[in-house]
Formats: structure tokens, C-alpha cells, sequence
């Protein structure tokens, strides 16, 4: 019988979390193997626009930073997971500089931008294709490596072992020391089940954090999801796509029927939301050419040099539909966009079950309820990390 391949780390999933962990446990000495159910350019972190949090302004903070994530998740997320979060975030900005992600700069520092729920500018961008920058980047630090890759190899199955883990991954059967689980959230599949629309890939269908449940870790708050305020609504080649919240955050407000103002622009996520369902709840929404409920966002407000530098995809997607977003307002309606809870970690990113890890959407706790815009591609880097090294670490023991 032949011997099953065999690998330190096997990593399920190649967003922004899996190749960090695939690279930081490869860099700490690991033999790595990274399966995906797609391609390995195939995930929501590339899809992901509006930034990355890290507290460098000279008012700002980790301490605030931590603040604000705490207030924004309503007292819920887990202090300590927050704690990593924040403090190892300028880490974090300068490691995928070192990998050649170039945030967009501005009079010799980070150009920064403050996000919904934050109470400083610490928003970093590359343009309005952070996601795509950093993933990129990550994919090709990971390709350089002698790390294999699994394309195309959906997890289908996974157990313990005396020795570690075996995995069943399409038709390859995978041995490994320990595996990090990094395959996403399911609000594309909770999505198509409520007839409701989704930023996200179509591979992000929860099935890997059930074979973790079944397996006795355990998950918290994985009835808190969440939904993106700037669903696009109109036109019809826009539905499910994610506005950048960056919008609101260079001037653009939310307006209802009227021409009213109804909610704070800057607030968190799900307050955001709520204001605009209430809105159309109560009478004063617009309605699409299709029949779908709507409100404004009034994005002429937004100067012309900002949305240039940090909104270029959106300029250029609403344009190829015939709509100018700097001469005329468009309609927005919230999305379901991230699965804020998840499985169960500790500081290493080490879920309940030994020898079994989670980071990016999959994990819970960092962000509570509630998460604040930038701080998901932040978890995935920070946190993919500290997965990908201890699950190195604990291989080697």
C-alpha cells in the first residue's frame, strides 16, 4: 500500500489567512500543504476593498484602536483575541510590506482613512483593491516556497490520528502533523437559502466549520452575521457588489427618499444597516427600477482627488454601467457579507480540539457580534500567523 503523502501543516484554504499561515509555518521550518476547494486565487480576501486597520497616526493607538473594537462589537468580542489584534497590527502592515504590498502613501507617511466605528484615521489602502493587493502578494510568497499546493481539492473529510490528522481532499488523502483550517465563513450559501443577495465567492459554504463542530471543537456566536450597509442596488450589474464603506468616509452620506439624512455615516456596521432596513421599513426608502427597496448614497459629496486615489474600481464599475457616482447619487441597500462568530481559538489561533487551528472568517471571538470594516483582513494576517507558526511549532514536537 502506498504511503500518504505527508506534510508538518496542512492548511485548508488560500484567502489572506490560509497563505499567511502557510507561509509564516513554512518560514518557521514546516513542510506545508495548502487544499482549496477552487483555484487558489478563489476567495472573499480578494474581494475585499476598503482596507486594513493599524493604529500609525501620531493620535492614534493600539489602546484605541482596542477601544474601538470593543465598542463597535457591544462588549462582545474576546478582550485578549482583541489585545493580539491590535497591538501586533503595525507588525503586521510592515511583514506584507516586506512581501511587496504597497499601501497607497500620502506626504511622506501612510495615507489613512478613518472606517466606520473608528474614532481615528488608521485605515490603510491600496486603492479600493486592498484584498486583492495583499492576497496577491501572499499567494506569490507562498508559490516561491517549496510549500505544495492542492488546487481544486475540497475537503471532504477529516480525522484524527495517532500522529496528527488525515484529511481527505478530492482524490488526494493527505497526511499531516497538524492542520490549520482557514476556508471562510457561509454567507454566500445563508445568502441563496434566504433568496438574498451576497458579496461573497460562491465557495464560502460553512461546510468545514460543521466537519470541525463534528469533531468536537467548539464555536461561538455563529448566528451573528453580518451584513454589509452598501449593498450596490442598482444598476443591475452592480447587485451583491460591496461599496466601499471608504466612501462614507471621504464624505458621501446616506439619504433617504426625501433627501434626508437618517443615520450616521461613520457608525458601526450594524447600526449602519438597521437605520437603512428601518428606513425602508417605515415608508421612506427608494425603490430600484427592478422593484428592489433602496436608499441613497450620495456620493457627489465626495471630492474628485480623493476617489481617484482610493476609489478607482468603484469609479470604474458604476461608470461601465452608465452611472457616474461623483455627478449622481446611487442606490444601496445592506448585503450579507461575513459571518462575524465562528470556532473557538486561543492565542495561537489553536481551536478547542489539540492540534487543529483556525484563523480569518472561520474562527470567532476578535470581532464579537460586530465586526469593524478592516479588521478582517487584519485578523487574517495577524492571526494566520500565529497559526501557521505554532501549528510549525507544535508539528515539530
Amino acid at each position: 500500500m502506498a504511503e500518504l503523502p505527508h506534510f508538518d501543516v496542512l492548511v485548508i484554504g488560500s484567502g489572506a489567512s490560509g497563505l499567511a499561515a502557510a507561509v509564516a509555518a513554512e518560514r518557521a521550518g514546516a513542510s506545508v500543504a495548502v487544499a482549496t476547494k477552487g483555484a487558489l486565487q478563489s476567495c472573499n480576501s480578494a474581494k475585499a476593498q476598503g482596507g486594513i486597520q493599524a493604529a500609525f497616526g501620531e493620535d492614534d493607538s493600539p489602546e484605541l484602536h482596542t477601544e474601538d473594537v470593543m465598542r463597535s462589537s457591544h462588549e462582545t468580542a474576546d478582550p485578549e483575541l482583541v489585545q493580539i489584534l491590535t497591538s501586533s497590527a503595525p507588525d503586521a502592515i510592515h511583514w506584507l510590506e516586506e512581501l511587496g504590498v504597497e499601501f497607497t502613501r500620502q506626504n511622506g507617511g501612510y495615507r489613512l482613512a478613518r472606517c466606520g466605528g473608528a474614532s481615528r484615521h488608521r485605515l490603510l489602502q491600496v486603492g479600493d483593491r486592498t484584498g486583492h493587493a495583499i492576497t496577491k502578494m501572499l499567494r506569490k510568497a507562498f508559490d516561491a516556497s517549496p510549500g505544495v499546493a492542492f488546487p481544486n481539492h475540497p475537503l471532504t473529510s477529516l480525522e484524527s490520528t495517532p500522529t496528527g490528522w488525515k484529511a481527505v481532499c478530492g482524490d488526494e488523502t493527505i497526511d499531516a502533523d497538524t492542520v490549520v483550517l482557514a476556508a471562510g465563513g457561509r454567507c454566500f450559501k445563508e445568502a441563496e437559502e434566504r433568496g438574498e443577495l451576497s458579496t461573497n465567492h460562491p465557495g464560502a459554504t460553512g461546510e468545514v466549520t460543521r466537519m470541525a463542530l463534528d469533531l468536537g471543537a467548539e464555536a461561538r456566536d455563529l448566528d451573528a452575521l453580518q451584513y454589509h450597509p452598501n449593498g450596490g442596488a442598482w444598476p443591475t450589474n452592480m447587485l451583491g457588489y460591496s461599496i466601499p464603506e471608504t466612501t462614507r468616509a471621504y464624505g458621501a452620506t446616506l439619504l433617504n427618499a426625501e433627501g434626508e439624512e437618517f443615520t450616521d455615516p461613520l457608525g458601526p456596521r450594524d447600526e449602519v444597516s438597521a437605520a437603512i432596513f428601518k428606513e425602508v421599513e417605515e415608508g421612506r426608502g427608494v425603490e430600484t427600477e427592478e422593484g428592489r427597496p433602496a436608499v441613497w448614497l450620495d456620493t457627489t459629496r465626495i471630492p474628485q482627488a480623493d476617489a481617484e486615489v482610493s476609489l478607482p474600481y468603484m469609479l470604474r464599475r458604476y461608470r461601465a454601467g452608465g452611472i457616474d457616482p461623483l455627478r449622481e447619487k446611487i442606490l444601496t441597500y445592506p448585503v450579507l457579507h461575513y459571518q462575524n462568530g465562528g470556532l473557538v481559538i486561543d492565542a495561537d489561533a489553536q481551536t478547542t480540539v489539540e492540534g487543529l487551528y483556525a484563523c480569518g472568517e472561520i474562527a470567532g471571538g476578535t470581532h464579537g457580534r460586530n465586526r469593524m470594516m478592516g479588521n478582517s483582513l487584519l485578523e487574517c494576517v495577524v492571526f494566520g500567523r500565529r497559526a501557521g507558526k505554532a501549528a510549525a511549532e507544535k508539528a515539530r514536537t
